[in-house]
């Protein structure tokens, strides 16, 4: 019988029994969090992982202990990727699609939360750009490396509640900036790729899903957080929140409890389970429009998971990055 997973599991839980011997994946962000756990987990199950990451002298000295864990073939080696760079991404793609070793996981983790107004290198709005086009372009180049079974996997929010995607304004020309507006936008984007990822592809047995870690205390958080007293505050006003509506309190999840659910979606939950959905706490989220703008994992909004939103932004995304795929 099959084992049930949930909030509290982490990476070891999930993948406690299974063997990646021989697997290749390709995970990005390995420089820091959920990232270099994800790296550590699979490697340590056997799996040769293609860790991307911008700063690599960063993620060279974070992952000594993904090469520690390395056990029965597993093993981490490092590319570049700087995913505010649409050159970056393409470069990063090009050579590993030369390469040509084949795929059988993309977890697509690396990402920025809450910044400041600003444009990545290609005048895209820094979190749009960043969490969504770099990933929009890096996993749609290299499709065709993934094998028949492969998967994909993006990490979304529940910060997708704060707001649908604006197919119209994606840079705000005409919206005033809110940092946490544009992080809503950018994951119900990542939720809504793997929408139309998932639609592509699932026919050559090649599926994606959308992912919530949880709330962890990562450096995700240094722009929303940066004083070691804000984030505390937060939970303090959230959990208030949540005792007034009867609710029990938000917990933060531990960094292996956080990357459980990429590596229970991209390895062990059946494919047509997963695919195509957006999923937490190691199950395929219910759609839940009830809720309020909170970031607490109880279900994805429909719009986040809508496949006409998901074909209106893939359309409106192959023109803001010049590509067809």
């Amino acid at each position: 019988m099959a084992k049930t997973f949930g909030a509290t599991s982490t990476t070891d839980d999930v993948l406690a029994d299974v063997d990646l011997g021989g697997r290749r994946v390709l995970v990005t962000g390995v420089s820091a969090g959920l990232g270099v756990e994800t790296a550590r987990v699979l490697a340590a199950r056997g799996a040769h992982v293609v860790g991307a990451a911008r700063d690599l002298g960063k993620a060279e000295a974070v992952t000594a202990i993904v090469r520690d864990a390395a056990t029965g073939g597993g093993a981490l080696e490092l590319v570049a990727l700087d995913l505010a760079s649409l050159a970056s991404v393409r470069a990063c793609a090009d050579a590993l699609v030369k390469a040509g070793q084949p795929l059988d996981l993309v977890i697509a983790n690396a990402g920025v939360m809450a910044c400041p107004f600003g444009h990545t290198a290609d005048g895209f709005e820094t979190q749009f750009g960043t969490n969504h086009l770099g990933h929009f372009v890096l996993v749609n180049r290299i499709a065709a490396l993934m094998r028949p079974g492969a998967r994909v996997v993006v990490l979304s929010s529940a910060g997708h509640r704060f707001s649908d995607v604006d197919v119209d304004d994606p840079g705000f020309a005409r919206t005033p900036y809110d940092a946490w507006l544009a992080y809503g936008r950018s994951k119900t984007a990542n939720a809504l790729f793997a929408v139309g990822f998932d639609r592509r592809h699932a026919a050559r047995g090649i599926r994606a899903t959308a992912v919530h870690p949880g709330g962890i205390a990562t450096e995700l958080g240094r722009h929303a957080f940066p004083n070691p007293d804000d984030l505390q505050k937060h939970l303090d006003e959230i959990n208030a929140a949540q005792a007034a509506a009867g609710k029990p309190p938000l917990r933060l999840k531990t960094v292996p409890q956080g990357a459980a659910t990429s590596v229970w979606a991209g390895v062990v939950a059946p494919a047509d389970e997963v695919g195509g959905r957006y999923c937490e706490d190691c199950h395929v989220a219910a759609v839940n429009d009830s809720l309020d703008g909170g970031a607490i994992s109880d279900g994805v909004r429909s719009y986040a998971v809508d496949p006409d939103r998901a074909d209106a932004l893939w359309r409106k995304s192959e023109d803001m990055v010049g590509e067809r795929f």
